[in-house]
């Protein structure tokens, strides 16, 4: 039986195989896989919002799509993985609050996805499977062994990517 390692919010966690890492509810924040593609490194990151510079202070880096990345992907390859191996699958940034106005402002959802992607892209990580936006909460598990995404979303079921 896989162990399971448990990501809270705003948090990251890196691990190798035999492992299910798994974050529960996310809505408007994203989660994040990265892993090594030739070995059993893997991470996975639930990131709250987009982008680090628009606050005051950075209380928990893990907050932020730009600082907990790169801490996670530093931390995968301090620890062996090859940069030039890593992949990512994504899913969550959902508009959950989409009748309060359809000011991008307001959809941390959209720009959660925006800067996770821009930073992958940046670092030249491609991401291999995705489900994001949308209005609905989801449950994310991911299996270090192979590297399957499972997805628990709130009246859509389960499935895999």
């Amino acid at each position: 039986m896989l162990k399971e390692v448990r990501v809270g919010m705003a948090d990251y966690k890196v691990c190798t195989s035999p492992a299910v890492l798994s974050t529960l509810g996310l809505g408007s924040c994203l989660g994040v896989a990265l892993y090594d593609q030739g070995s059993d490194m893997c991470g996975l990151a639930h990131v709250m919002l987009p982008d680090s510079t628009r606050m005051n202070s950075e209380v928990n880096r893990c907050k932020f799509a730009d600082t907990c990345l790169l801490d996670m992907k530093k931390e995968l390859i301090g620890k062996g993985a090859d940069p030039s191996r890593l992949a990512a699958k994504i899913a969550g940034g959902a508009r959950m609050f989409s009748f309060i106005s359809d000011n991008s402002m307001l959809n941390i959802g959209d720009q959660n996805i925006e800067a996770v992607k821009r930073w992958l892209s940046e670092w030249n990580i491609p991401i291999l499977a995705s489900d994001v936006g949308k209005n609905y909460s989801r449950s994310i598990y991911f299996d270090s062994s192979s590297k399957m995404l499972r997805i628990r979303a709130v009246g859509m079921g389960e499935y895999s990517i």
